[in-house]
């Protein structure tokens, strides 16, 4: 797999010509395509999106494999575990990009959308509108012509508040592990790796729980006003993080069992930890600015 020509790790890594990134590529294209079909009541849209969702997670698989498989077989030098902890960083900086735009739509929503709706200007078309935040009172969900169903906010007590209790707990089983496999404590860290994702996995039932009961019990959905939109936007995209950071980690204990990382090499181990501790990091936000705000 490596054109290097010199004995023992490489100090760079050059793989050889792969078909992964096109079948990823074609995957995604039929997912993409799939899923605009289906919203737009193509009955073909559907049985796309399954085939791209197939072709693209297959694909995954085979080309995380293969890293796997030539991360064991010591062909990742010094340079190589630079390049991924840079593309690393990178990637959790868009994230960061990612939950600022919505924090930002939360924020402009609350601090001049709804007030200058409720301005002088807007005072004739709108002269019984309320400009307050939660948009939840009569006439204060931006839709003076009632479009919008009457609905009750969300507070921070209780499943929120136990979903923060789940998810920094978690932070603290991750950090655990992380110690412990490099003290060389391989025993302790699969235990307290496994503690982790079910700790995650509890946040996702609590977190679809009181989305259930906010459907049917609140009446609180997506076209709820803005209100509505920017919650199940920043909770949602949060909620299926955390879904993809479960995973990661997953397969991180999985590969613990197999007998994979030591003690000083373990970036697959780190990278999925600072994916973790940053979404816990985001819940925080998201526990105060939506919650409690």
């Amino acid at each position: 797999m490596s054109s290097a020509t010199t004995t023992g790790t490489p100090h760079y890594f050059v793989p050889a010509p792969s078909s992964h990134p096109v079948m990823a590529s074609i995957g995604l294209l039929f997912v993409v395509l799939g899923a605009s079909q289906w919203v737009n009541g193509s009955s073909w849209g559907v049985y796309a999106l399954a085939l791209g969702m197939v072709v693209w997670l297959f694909t995954l698989f085979r080309w995380f494999s293969e890293s796997v498989r030539e991360s064991e077989g010591g062909l990742y030098g010094h340079k190589i575990d630079l390049s991924f902890r840079w593309s690393m960083s990178w990637f959790i900086f868009s994230e960061v990009m990612f939950f600022g735009a919505f924090f930002t739509a939360l924020w402009w929503a609350r601090m001049h959308s709804v007030p200058a709706l409720g301005g002088l200007e807007n005072a004739l078309l709108w002269p019984d509108f309320k400009a307050v935040w939660p948009s939840v009172a009569a006439g204060a969900t931006a839709s003076p012509a009632d479009i919008v169903e009457p609905f009750q906010t969300v507070g921070p007590f209780w499943l929120p508040t136990i979903n923060t209790a789940l998810l920094l707990t978690s932070g603290v089983t991750m950090t655990i592990a992380h110690h412990a496999l490099r003290e060389g404590h391989r025993g302790k860290t699969i235990a307290f790796m496994w503690t982790t994702v079910l700790l995650g996995l509890v946040f996702l039932f609590v977190q679809g729980y009181e989305y259930a009961h906010l459907y049917s019990d609140l009446n609180l959905k997506l076209n709820s006003g803005v209100y509505g939109s920017t919650f199940y936007m920043l909770t949602g995209f949060h909620g299926f993080h955390v879904f993809v950071g479960m995973l990661m980690l997953l397969f991180i204990t999985l590969r613990l069992q197999k007998g994979h990382f030591t003690a000083d090499k373990h970036f697959g181990f780190e990278g999925a930890a600072w994916y973790w501790h940053f979404v816990d990091v985001v819940w925080l936000g998201l526990y105060i600015l939506v919650y409690w705000l």
